[in-house]
């Protein structure tokens, strides 16, 4: 699975980030088949635990370590999700063919992201959609790193987005790139946060050609029903355009769309 790696847009997120203070059974049939597909991912059984710092809040039901993959609507059910946002060219349009198709989808958003634009933040939980934690600086490199730093873009992420929405948390933590360990799934997962996988990468991300994005994704579909999308990090003309193809083309295949499950 595809990193991500040398973006020059995350260099500036990376930059923007520095200062910033330091501080799960799927159901779905698809769940089996899912383990592979998350680069880096931890072993479910991994024992390490979270700091204090990470400890669950009186109120926050906790929820599987697990990386999560299955969509609450069962067998026919898929997700979709869009991460690194929010972006002010992007997102409105991203959020605009969502509502056209009628469909709710899960935005990864980074924290720097979401504190530069708290509107966009608001419009997403407006329109129905739940927030994920995709770390303060999308460090792909996640999993070489030590515990602090992983506790830091974690929980410093979780406050932006918490913060930028009024008052709406992050339902999910995806790691960069899939660079989860059990540290920070544990970590997540104290906090209330589903540690997210996908099965699909659309490769939205690279700009292959509208084309080649939908068939990536009509291809691909049998391999389970979380599916990656971008609406940030670069021209995502492509993106919006592929989903105004995918997204009734989905619901032509008996398809019907939710949420990655959370218990």
């Amino acid at each position: 699975m595809a990193r991500h790696g040398g973006r020059g847009w995350y260099g500036r997120v990376i930059a923007a980030a520095v200062g910033v203070t330091a501080v799960a059974a799927a159901t779905s049939v698809w769940t089996a088949q899912a383990g592979p597909v998350d680069g880096r991912q931890a072993g479910a059984g991994a024992s390490a635990r979270p700091s204090a710092s990470g400890a669950a809040e009186p109120g926050r039901a906790p929820v599987p370590v697990e990386i999560v993959h299955a969509s609450d609507r069962g067998a026919r059910g898929v997700n979709i999700t869009i991460d690194d946002g929010p972006d002010p060219d992007w997102t409105p349009q991203v959020l605009q063919v969502l509502r056209d198709n009628g469909v709710k989808a899960t935005f990864c958003m980074v924290g720097t992201q979401a504190q530069a634009h708290p509107d966009l933040v608001k419009a997403v939980v407006a329109a129905g959609h739940r927030l994920c934690d995709h770390t303060v600086s999308h460090d792909t490199t996640m999993d070489t790193k030590s515990d602090s730093y992983q506790s830091q873009q974690i929980l410093d992420a979780e406050r932006m987005i918490t913060k930028a929405s009024g008052g709406v948390r992050p339902l999910y933590y995806r790691a960069p790139g899939g660079a989860f360990t059990p540290y920070s799934r544990h970590l997540a997962a104290s906090r209330g946060m589903r540690p997210l996988g996908w099965n699909v990468d659309s490769k939205d991300f690279e700009r292959p050609g509208t084309d080649a994005i939908i068939s990536t994704v009509e291809n691909e579909v049998p391999n389970g029903p979380t599916l990656l999308f971008h609406d940030a990090g670069g021209d995502r003309s492509q993106t919006v355009a592929a989903l105004r193809e995918i997204l009734p083309w989905l619901k032509q295949q008996g398809y019907s769309f939710g949420f990655p499950v959370l218990r």
